[in-house]
């Protein structure tokens, strides 16, 4: 009998943890020319006035790790993965207000 075993690794981050671009690139396994591109598409939002000085928050390490994952398992263009980030962050919005009710 086989017995498969699964290693799930994973990291807690603080809401006050900034990344420049190569953290960004390393913790999502990407390269800064996709991710420069996903932020003239809309889909990442960086603090900075430079890509040299450019930090992104731990929400959009998230967004990042989703967009990719929507890029590559289900073959999502930019735009698309734009639209669904932020239809998906407007229904948690919802969610959480319903839950204060």
């Amino acid at each position: 009998m086989t017995k498969e075993m699964f290693v799930i690794t994973g990291m807690v981050l603080d809401e006050t943890v900034w990344f420049s671009l190569v953290d960004l690139c390393e913790y999502a396994k990407t390269s800064p020319e996709q991710i420069i591109e996903m932020v003239e598409e809309g889909v990442l939002e960086p603090q900075g006035a430079s890509v040299q000085t450019w930090r992104f928050d731990t929400k959009a390490l998230k967004r990042l790790q989703v967009a990719i994952r929507l890029r590559q398992d289900l073959g999502v263009n930019l735009q698309g993965v734009a639209l669904v980030l932020d239809l998906l962050e407007e229904m948690e919005m919802l969610r959480t207000q319903m839950q204060g009710r």
